[in-house]
C-alpha cells in the first residue's frame, strides 16, 4: 500500500501518493530553478501551480477520485509542458510547440476550446469587450463602436444586456484564464511567453510615457511648485518663529520683573501696570512669608526660590532673543549651567520646606469657659460684631478659613472662628472658647496658641462674636483655630442673627435643619436638644 501526502497547491489542498508526489516535486523543482527567485519569475511560478491545481481539480472531478495519481501527474505534465521543452534554446523550443500542437490536433482529449471571460487588461468599463474580442478574434475597438451604436438604435436596451454579461461572465483573473480566453493552451511555454509580453507592454508603455513631452513638463512643473512651496512654507516658519520668538521674549521680560519687584518690593509689577494684567505671575511674598515661615529660614528660602522661578524665566527670555535674533552660542554649556543651578535651588526649598514640617507635628488645645451673667434671661441673642476688615478685602489671600490682608502698609493674619450650640448642663448661659494650634512640641503649640486673639462683647442678653481671630504682629500660621460653643440650659432659648451664618459650623437640632436655615429664628433647648420656638 503506496504512502499519501497532503500537499497545497497554490491555495488547493490535496491528497497525492508517493510516486505522483516525488515526480511533481521534481517538476517543480525544475520549474523553480529555470525561473529563478526574481518578480517576474515568481509570478510565472504562481500562475503554472494555479493551472496545475486547476488540472487536478478537473481530473478528480472526471474520475471521482480524491487522491492524484502518478499517471495524473504524466498527463499534468504533458499538456504543460515537459521541462526539457522549455528549458533548451528558442528554437528546439518553437519546434517542441509545433510538435505539441500537432499532437493536440490530433488527439480530442488536448483540443483547447476558447472561453468567454472579461479581460481585465483591456477593458473600458467591465472589460466585456474585451473578452469577447479576444474570443471572437475581434479588436475590442469594433465591439465598442458597435455597443455604442447599438445604445441609440435599440433605445438604450443593450445597456441592461452589458450590465447582465458584466455580472454573468467570470473575470480573466490568471495567466490561463486570459490565455484559455484566446484558445491557447496553458502551458508553461505559453504562461511564461504571457507574463513576459505583458511585462514588456508595461515596461514599453512607461519609457513612452518618460520620453513623452507632457511628462517633461509635468516633471517640471512639478518640481517648481515644489520650489514655490518650499519657499512659501520657508518664509512662513521665519514669520512663525519670530512671531513665537517675540512672545516669548514679552512673557519673559513681563514675568521676571514682576516676579523681581514681588521679592523685593512686596506687591507685584502687575498692580502697577494693570493693562498688562494675565501676561505675567502675580507674587506677594514679604510680609506674608513670615507668617508661614520661620525667620531663620525664611532668606534661605526666598533666594532658593528666586533662583528656581527666575531661571526659567530667564530661559524663556533667552530662548526667546535667540528666535528673533538667531545669534550663535553655546547652548550646551548655558543649559548645563542653568540646570545645576536650578537642581540646587530645588534641593534647598525641599530641604527648607521638610524642616519647616517637623513644627506642625503636635498639637495642643486650651479652653476658656465664661458664664454669661444674665440670671433672669430666658433667651440670649447671639449677633455677629462689626467686620473692621471689610475695606481691606481688596488684597487678601485664602488660606484655611484664614485670610491674609494688608492694612496701614502691613500684613495681617485672620481666621474665621466656628459657632456652635449645645446644650448646659448647668443652669447658666455659658460660652465656651477653645483656641488650638501646632508645634514642634507641645509646649511650642501652647505658646502659638496665646498668640491668637479673639474677644466677643456681652451686653445685657446680647453676645457680639468678633467675625474674626487674629494673631499677634510676628506669628506664624500653624493651623490655629477658635471653636466657640455656646451652652444653653434646658427650657431656655438663644436667638441666631442673620450675620451668624458666617461663623456657625453644624449646629445639631432636632429637625435636622442646615445652618443656613436656622439664622433668623429662636431656638429653644429641650431634653432632645435644639427645636424651633416660634413664639
Amino acid at each position: 500500500m503506496k504512502k499519501t501526502f497532503t500537499i497545497n497547491i497554490s491555495g488547493s489542498v490535496f491528497h497525492i501518493d508517493e510516486d505522483a508526489y516525488q515526480k511533481l516535486q521534481t517538476y517543480l523543482q525544475m520549474l523553480n530553478a529555470h525561473f529563478g527567485s526574481d518578480e517576474e519569475g515568481r509570478e510565472i511560478l504562481q500562475d503554472i501551480e494555479t493551472r496545475i491545481a486547476e488540472l487536478f481539480s478537473e481530473k478528480m472531478s472526471k474520475e471521482d477520485k480524491n487522491v492524484i495519481l502518478e499517471s495524473w501527474v504524466d498527463d499534468v505534465i504533458s499538456r504543460m509542458g515537459k521541462p526539457e521543452d522549455f528549458m533548451e534554446g528558442e528554437e528546439e523550443e518553437e519546434e517542441t510547440e509545433k510538435a505539441t500542437e500537432g499532437a493536440a490536433g490530433s488527439t480530442a482529449t488536448n483540443k483547447i476550446k476558447r472561453r468567454m471571460y472579461r479581460d481585465p487588461d483591456h477593458r473600458v468599463l467591465g472589460g466585456v469587450c474585451g473578452g469577447m474580442g479576444a474570443y471572437f478574434g475581434v479588436d475590442p475597438v469594433v465591439l465598442r463602436i458597435i455597443c455604442f451604436v447599438l445604445i441609440f438604435l435599440t433605445s438604450g436596451a443593450i445597456i441592461p444586456v452589458y450590465l447582465l454579461l458584466w455580472i454573468a461572465v467570470p473575470k480573466a483573473k490568471t495567466t490561463a484564464q486570459r490565455l484559455e480566453m484566446r484558445g491557447q493552451e496553458a502551458t508553461v511555454s505559453n504562461i511564461e511567453k504571457s507574463i513576459k509580453e505583458e511585462v514588456t507592454e508595461v515596461k514599453a508603455s512607461y519609457k513612452k510615457f518618460r520620453s513623452s513631452d507632457s511628462y517633461n513638463k509635468g516633471r517640471e512643473q512639478v518640481g517648481r511648485f515644489g520650489e514655490m512651496t518650499y519657499s512659501v512654507l520657508r518664509v512662513l516658519l521665519k514669520v512663525v518663529v519670530v512671531i513665537v520668538g517675540v512672545g516669548l521674549i514679552l512673557f519673559g521680560f513681563v514675568g521676571l520683573l514682576s516676579f523681581l519687584t514681588s521679592m523685593i518690593v512686596g506687591h507685584s509689577f502687575m498692580e502697577a501696570a494693570p493693562w498688562l494684567s494675565g501676561l505675567g505671575p502675580e507674587f506677594h511674598v514679604p510680609g506674608v512669608a513670615n507668617y508661614f515661615i520661620s525667620a531663620g529660614s525664611l532668606t534661605i528660602l526666598l533666594v532658593a526660590i528666586a533662583f528656581l522661578v527666575g531661571i526659567p524665566l530667564l530661559g524663556i527670555l533667552f530662548v526667546g532673543t535667540k528666535m528673533v535674533f538667531r545669534f550663535k552660542t553655546n547652548n550646551k554649556l548655558i543649559f548645563l549651567g542653568a540646570l545645576g543651578v536650578w537642581l540646587v535651588a530645588l534641593v534647598t526649598v525641599i530641604v527648607v520646606s521638610l524642616a519647616q514640617v517637623d513644627d506642625y507635628s503636635k498639637q495642643t488645645t486650651v479652653s476658656e469657659s465664661n458664664v454669661v451673667s444674665c440670671e433672669d434671661c430666658e433667651t440670649l441673642y447671639l449677633k455677629l460684631g462689626d467686620d473692621n476688615y471689610s475695606q481691606n478685602y481688596y488684597d487678601y489671600m485664602d488660606l484655611d478659613r484664614m485670610k491674609v490682608i494688608s492694612e496701614n502698609g502691613e500684613t495681617i493674619l485672620l481666621g474665621n472662628p466656628r459657632l456652635d450650640v449645645e446644650s448646659s448642663s448647668t443652669d447658666d448661659f455659658v460660652i465656651l472658647i477653645r483656641k488650638k494650634a501646632r508645634g514642634g512640641s507641645s509646649e511650642e503649640a501652647k505658646d502659638h496658641v496665646e498668640e491668637i486673639v479673639y474677644r466677643y462683647d456681652v451686653k445685657d442678653s446680647t453676645i457680639y462674636f468678633n467675625p474674626y481671630y487674629r494673631l499677634e504682629q510676628g506669628s506664624r500660621w500653624l493651623q490655629q483655630e477658635v471653636d466657640i460653643t455656646v451652652k444653653v440650659p434646658e427650657g431656655k432659648r438663644v436667638y441666631l442673627d442673620d450675620d451668624l451664618i458666617k461663623i456657625i459650623y453644624d449646629i445639631e437640632n432636632v429637625s435636622n435643619t442646615w445652618d443656613g436655615d436656622m439664622v433668623g429664628k429662636y431656638w429653644r433647648m429641650t431634653p432632645l436638644g435644639l427645636e424651633e420656638d416660634p413664639s
